[in-house]
């Protein structure tokens, strides 16, 4: 930045890093703030921060004998999901960037922004939030300063990352961390951008105070910088769920799993087994972010970078996901839910009935009947993962954890059967490249569209996607041990549009199947996508399930099939000449094997 550095005396005797010091006075000259607040990450920081952010009306604390140390956040009507079609990767040069990723060369985008910026936090507060992404202590960690005018950020990098002093004594005299500058603005859609700097390390998000967008820890730096970096440095950052399996006899299992936004992602990694799995557990190792590195031993390990869920509120209930309704009882942050006349919360899908004078997400009186939802689509909650009452005891291990199965998912109503084995490594890297999945409110846009959601990160990744598949594929010859590779579908219909299976925590009947897959115990039928379960080979004791709807479920119709392979054309012709051969020879053998079996 051209401004000379003029705040380094605002920097508290704990901040000894030249470097950081230097860089925070050269943003606080550009925007010009009121204050400057280096955040701590105290206990008792955090509630004089509460109170001014309660003063402000950024707040509204809930009712302290159902929600303690919980609150309601309304944000913008106009800034309530992630704005992919704002979201840029700036780099040298398109390419690098990649066909489907929005590209602004580094120069334009600093200059864009920064007139944004300049002065842009008169008459606030900028807040100066360190924080690690990672257990603190891991070589797999990363550390950022996120510079923010927004105190509901602040209060939720508390819970969504290890926060504070401690970030800066791993820092040490570094120079090296995430540059992150956020200002929320004016909140005008019309001056609104996200934009990565991968050759800087830095982020910049202006116009916007929506979670993905703000929390610059989460999607920006975790996925689409992490990936950057990954891809340099041998190691994959995925946008899956870890979580851990542990049998009757002890014998511990880990996973982990990518799946779109709102596609049951967080309820599967707080999976609660059926009474028919009396005996076996299932722990939480992290629900949205997995860095994962090949191991001395030869296997891929894996650690959640985060220290919270930043989870999707309507459909999430006692009966959907009792672990994460423990978690959200305390300490956690609402945002664009509904409020009841008690002070609690409400969302559709939530247990029981909506009481009468109940707020929607906008504050205003909620009518039954009306066409418009009482909470927003995308309305979230922000909790610490320490309230998580299925929480692994290895989530904050530093080494991570040993991963046995990586699974990909999507909301399909066709096509894609209840569980499906991948044959190999590269049928693997096949099957995720390929997936698709119906659009969610996690998105700004339509819903209900099916698009190409690769490895659930086409949003997240942050270079050019056919680059991103070689490394995968490359990532194969990294790891003597590697994980093998399933994809799920819990949302597939019958003829009459019902689901076929009822998902929730008869899931666990799945996961089972694959643990077993992944360590040799079970059998499968070999199909021309891959093997899935026969009726024996998965658990169906005690479901209220015909033989008529599991195959259904688990069918591999050909005539479907065929249609998925020319969806998948379009794709691949869209990704362009760095799309990987060795990923369209997949289809092109698939295209063969089923031509063959439907001219029998």
């Amino acid at each position: 930045m051209a401004n000379s550095p003029s705040h380094n005396s605002d920097a508290p005797a704990w901040v000894q890093n030249d470097a950081l010091k230097t860089w925070v006075a050269e943003v606080a000259a550009l925007t010009k703030p009121a204050k400057v607040h280096w955040c701590d990450g105290s206990v008792d920081e955090k509630n004089r921060l509460t109170e001014d952010a309660v003063a402000a009306g950024v707040l509204i604390p809930l009712n302290p004998k159902k929600r303690p140390g919980s609150y309601l956040h309304r944000s913008n009507p106009n800034d309530v999901a992630r704005v992919e079609q704002l979201t840029f990767i700036c780099t040298p040069t398109r390419d690098e960037a990649g066909p489907t990723n929005n590209w602004m060369a580094p120069d334009e985008a600093y200059s864009k922004l920064r007139k944004h910026l300049d002065g842009g936090m008169k008459g606030r507060t900028m807040y100066v939030v360190p924080y690690v992404m990672g257990p603190l202590g891991s070589p797999f960690s990363k550390i950022g300063i996120e510079i923010t005018d927004s105190v509901y950020v602040v209060l939720n990098m508390r819970i969504m990352t290890r926060m504070g002093r401690a970030a800066l004594d791993m820092l040490g005299a570094a120079p090296d961390f995430n540059r992150g500058l956020h200002a929320v603005l004016d909140c005008n859609p019309e001056r609104r951008w996200i934009c990565h700097f991968p050759q800087d390390n830095t982020i910049w998000s202006v116009g916007s105070g929506y979670g993905g967008n703000a929390l610059l820890g989460k999607k920006c730096l975790a996925l689409r910088l992490g990936s950057y970096y990954a891809v340099r440095e041998n190691w994959l950052a995925e946008h899956m769920l870890i979580l851990g399996v542990e049998s009757p006899e002890g014998q511990k299992t880990y996973v982990a799993a990518a799946f779109p936004s709102a596609c049951g992602k967080t309820n599967f990694a707080m999976l609660i087994p059926p009474r028919r799995f009396a005996g076996w557990k299932v722990f939480t190792v992290g629900d949205d972010i997995a860095w994962m590195r090949v191991g001395s031993d030869g296997r891929l390990w894996a650690i959640n970078p985060e220290a919270g869920y930043f989870g999707v509120a309507p459909g999430t209930s006692t009966k959907s996901n009792p672990s994460a309704m423990k978690t959200i009882e305390r300490d956690t942050i609402f945002t664009n839910v509904a409020l009841t006349p008690d002070k609690d919360v409400w969302w559709e899908g939530i247990d029981g009935e909506m009481p009468e004078g109940t707020l929607d997400w906008q504050g205003r009186p909620y009518v039954k009947g009306s066409a418009e939802k009482a909470a927003h689509p995308n309305s979230r909650f922000t909790a610490p993962m320490a309230n998580n009452p299925v929480l692994s005891r290895h989530a904050d291990d530093p080494e991570g954890v040993p991963i046995s199965a990586i699974i990909f998912g999507g909301r399909r109503a066709t096509t894609i059967p209840l569980v499906l084995q991948s044959f190999n490594w590269t049928h693997g890297v096949y099957l995720g490249a390929t997936m698709g999945s119906e659009t969610t409110a996690a998105a700004a846009g339509k819903t209900g569209v099916v698009r190409r959601d690769p490895m659930a990160m086409l949003p997240f990744c942050g270079y050019n996607m056919g680059n991103y598949f070689a490394h995968w594929l490359k990532m194969r010859g990294q790891i003597p041990l590697p994980p093998k590779i399933f994809m799920v579908n819990w949302f597939r219909k019958g003829a009459d549009a019902s689901f076929l299976w009822p998902g929730y925590g008869e899931n666990m009947r799945v996961l089972k199947w694959i643990v077993d897959r992944a360590l040799g115990h079970t059998g499968g039928q070999e199909t021309l996508v891959g093997w899935v379960p026969r009726e024996g080979d998965l658990d169906l004791s005690g479901m209220d399930i015909s033989s008529e709807k599991f195959r259904a479920a688990t069918a591999i119709d050909l005539d479907e099939w065929k249609s998925e392979l020319a969806g998948q054309q379009e794709f691949f012709d869209k990704i362009g000449p760095t799309m990987p051969a060795a990923l369209k020879l997949q289809r092109e053998m698939l295209i063969a094997a089923i031509d063959a079996a439907r001219a029998k």
